[in-house]
């Protein structure tokens, strides 16, 4: 095994001397922002962490999946009438604000979780109530119900024993719940990691260093190798699974955009009875 997909071999193996090695003769973008990356050793990322997010999820195909995720969430508020929403892990309101703004129906009651106060602050909804709280502290601190709750790509990101906590706790205190999550292969196979991470680099032209080395790179080794973990997803099945695991009921799976990655689905669940 050559190339990229022999880099992250050996880094799982724990040899990064063999992984630069690989790294660079792979000659491909990626192959050279790894290289990059596994040079600057403990040290690194070298980019800003924020910038290089903020770049991300701006960027590239997120423009697309963002359009699409705020515009099935309008209409999930326009046909459900909540009075009450929870967005949990919201980041800076990408997918909240759009939405809002989307929809002709808005909550009387809108609750922000974040952990980030940076990112919470960024948040363009007024009247919310916001809280820099972890999802698993916020659950525990706060008493209140919804009527619907959503989490858009950000339940990936706590370790599945934790998440199972999370959603039991949801299931009981929301009548509806939303996920945008990435319908994942059960696999971390170097060459299909190789590839899909090749055409996440490219999309990003002159931004694809800050982005490679301050958030794409941190991911994909944590993710390659299994250590230094970030998120936790999975295939749709296993999301499913674990819903119903908390209790919900009625859980279906659409499709929401295809990208780089995985193809996005939007994951709709509800309490039983």
């Amino acid at each position: 095994m050559s190339g990229v997909a022999g880099a992250l071999a050996a880094y799982r193996e724990g040899d990064v001397e063999r992984a630069s090695a690989l790294a660079v003769e792979a000659g491909t973008p990626l192959g050279a922002e790894l290289a990059t990356y596994l040079a600057a050793g403990p040290s690194g990322p070298v980019y800003d962490q924020p910038a290089a997010f903020t770049a991300f999820i701006r960027g590239g195909g997120n423009v697309e999946l963002y359009r699409r995720l705020s515009e099935e969430l309008a209409a999930r508020y326009d046909s459900w009438r909540p009075s009450a929403l929870l967005d949990l892990g919201c980041g800076d309101g990408l997918a909240i604000e759009p939405a809002l703004a989307r929809a002709s129906f808005r909550p009387e009651r809108i609750d922000l979780v974040e952990p980030s106060e940076a990112l919470l602050a960024d948040v363009e909804v007024p009247g919310a109530r916001r809280f820099s709280l972890t999802a698993q502290d916020f659950l525990a601190a706060d008493g209140s119900t919804w009527n619907l709750a959503q989490s858009t790509f950000a339940l990936q990101s706590i370790e599945p024993s934790s998440r199972a906590g999370v959603l039991s706790a949801l299931r009981a205190r929301t009548e509806r719940l939303v996920l945008a999550e990435f319908d994942v292969p059960d696999t971390a196979d170097p060459e299909s990691l190789a590839q899909r991470y090749e055409c996440g680099v490219a999309e990003y032209g002159e931004q694809a260093s800050l982005v490679a080395q301050g958030f794409l790179l941190p991911v994909l080794l944590g993710v390659a190798a299994g250590t230094a973990r970030t998120n936790w997803e999975h295939p749709a099945s296993e999301w499913i699974r674990q819903l119903e695991a908390a209790g919900f009921a009625d859980v279906t799976v659409e499709p929401l955009a295809d990208y780089w990655w995985s193809p996005a689905v939007l994951i709709t669940a509800s309490q039983p009875g």
